[in-house]
């Protein structure tokens, strides 16, 4: 929690001194013009990027596999539009490197399988069409449930 008060506090002063220093070489306006331009590039990527993200992971799931790199490239992109969106060249530089999609890739395979195998005992049971195209799902557990003031109204009878 240190750690999250303290970035909270640093990132908005470092920010501030590099906008100071930047907008005393190349202007006030124009650095506000090229922070508001970073923003609208930055999330035009991540809005096409976002969308073949989605696509690769709609596709691993079709093919029954779990789309664990892509729910990673899906935050880092996230992450990536809220640097791109708070004003500074130092989030903007942030939010740039996740947008380089080879370095994203490569991160969020390795983040992504570790946190699998570290953290995460799960087993998907995806959605398949039989042969009349009616969905129906695998490993489906049939049985009968009673509600907790069921069954101590049924034990308050005896």
């Amino acid at each position: 929690m240190r750690f999250a008060l303290l970035l909270f506090i640093l990132i908005p002063v470092v920010e501030l001194s590099v906008l100071i220093k930047v907008g005393s070489q190349i202007g006030s306006l124009t650095t506000i013009a090229l922070v508001f331009l970073t923003a609208i590039v930055g999330i035009t990527l991540i809005r096409r990027q976002g969308f073949e993200t989605h696509r690769s992971a709609q596709e691993k799931m079709r093919r029954g596999e779990l789309p664990a790199s892509e729910m990673a490239e899906g935050i880092m992109l996230a992450f990536a539009g809220v640097c791109l969106l708070i004003p500074g060249f130092v989030t903007d530089a942030i939010g740039a490197l996740l947008l380089i999609s080879p370095l994203r890739k490569a991160v969020a395979a390795k983040v992504s399988l570790d946190f699998l195998k570290s953290r995460m005992n799960m087993r998907a049971a995806w959605s398949t069409r039989d042969a009349q195209g009616h969905y129906t799902r695998e490993d489906v557990i049939e049985g009968e449930y009673r509600s907790e003031t069921e069954k101590n109204d049924h034990i308050e009878k005896k």
